[in-house]
C-alpha cells in the first residue's frame, strides 16, 4: 500500500510539475483537457469527469474564465444548466499542452520494457476492479 502512496506521489508531482509550466495548476489543466474536443459540458458533468468537487470545481472555472480560457453559457431552452465551453483561446491553449504533456509522460513510461507496461497495466486493473461494487 505504501509503494502504491508513493509512487501516485510521485506521478503527480512529476506531472504537476511540467502543467505549472504552461501557467496552469492541474485542476486548470483537467477541465481544458476534459472539455478539449467537446462543444462544453455541464458543471455537474465536468465535476464526474475530472473528481473535482462541486466547490472547488466553481473557484477552478471562475479562474480559468479570467484567464479567458473559458466561458460559461446559459442554454435558452433549460436556464437552470450552465454549459462550461472553451474559448477559442482555450482550445489552443488544449492544443498544445495537452499533447505535449501526453509525450512529456510518455517520455517516462518508455523508461520500462513492454512486458513491464503490460503487467501494471493488468495489475493496477485488478486492484481498481478489487474496489469496485
Amino acid at each position: 500500500m505504501k509503494e502504491l502512496v508513493r509512487a501516485y506521489q510521485s506521478f503527480s508531482a512529476y506531472s504537476e510539475a511540467h502543467i505549472r509550466q504552461f501557467d496552469l495548476t492541474p485542476a486548470q489543466f483537467d477541465v481544458i483537457a476534459t472539455l478539449g474536443n467537446t462543444n462544453g459540458m455541464s458543471m455537474g458533468e465536468i465535476g464526474e469527469r475530472t473528481l473535482i468537487t462541486k466547490g472547488t470545481l466553481t473557484g477552478v472555472i471562475d479562474r480559468l474564465i479570467q484567464k479567458q480560457l473559458v466561458v460559461r453559457e446559459i442554454p435558452s431552452d433549460n436556464r437552470r444548466n450552465v454549459i462550461v465551453q472553451l474559448t477559442p483561446s482555450g482550445q489552443q491553449v488544449f492544443e498544445q499542452v495537452f499533447p505535449a504533456h501526453i509525450a512529456h509522460l510518455k517520455g517516462q513510461f518508455e523508461k520500462l520494457d513492454p512486458s513491464e507496461l503490460e503487467l501494471l497495466k493488468v495489475l493496477l486493473s485488478r486492484l481498481r476492479q478489487a474496489f469496485q461494487n
